[in-house]
């Protein structure tokens, strides 16, 4: 299984994915306290190992911006994490993958878009993301395509999230410590990823 660490913003967080090397980094450019500044996402870019594919994570960006940076180099896959729809995706038109995030309370919240990947997150009223809180994964049963799972992933359910259909686990809070990336963690958690797939 793939595994994602998620709101990457200063060279130290990049230093650390650079010595455990997770499949993505997640780059937020939403207004979260994770949030990175498209300047600042392109030098960790240029930072990071060329291996690990980054992700520019939006909550109903401009389209401009998003093609920018993925017509830039700065992303390698963009993932909507807002109201977008299939107008949006296609209108988006870029040459990279397309992650539509989904945030699920119950079975009949799981929709079809027209993209790449589905990224599932834990609903919360009026919020787009980055809860840290867990959903029923049982839901995600007969899933048409691959997808990213989201939502209060850490050290004491890392093993749990890898028994699922998941294509890929996206982690962020559950690799901080006091809000800051912790290496540790990050070490600990592709670890037990790694160590599964083996």
């Amino acid at each position: 299984m793939k595994i994602k660490i998620c709101g990457i913003r200063r060279d130290k967080d990049a230093d650390y994915l650079n010595e455990f090397m997770p499949d993505y980094a997640g780059f937020i450019f939403a207004p979260t306290r994770r949030y990175v500044a498209p300047e600042k996402a392109a030098q960790l870019r240029a930072r990071l190992d060329k291996k690990i594919k980054t992700v520019g994570v939006f909550v109903n960006e401009d389209i401009a911006l998003v093609k920018n940076l993925a017509q830039s180099g700065v992303i390698d896959i963009v993932q909507l994490h807002g109201d977008e729809d299939d107008e949006y995706i296609k209108n988006l038109s870029v040459s990279v993958p397309v992650i539509k995030v989904q945030r699920i309370a119950a079975k009949e919240d799981i929709k079809s878009f027209n993209s790449d990947f589905y990224l599932f997150d834990t609903y919360k009223k009026g919020v787009y993301g980055g809860t840290g809180e867990s959903f029923d994964w049982s839901v995600l049963s007969d899933i048409d395509k691959p997808y990213f799972l989201a939502g209060g992933l850490n050290l004491d359910n890392i093993s749990e999230a890898l028994k699922t259909t998941a294509f890929a686990l996206d982690v962020s809070s559950g690799a901080e410590t006091d809000g800051v990336k912790d290496r540790e963690k990050i070490k600990k958690i592709i670890q037990i990823v790694r160590n599964f797939d083996e």
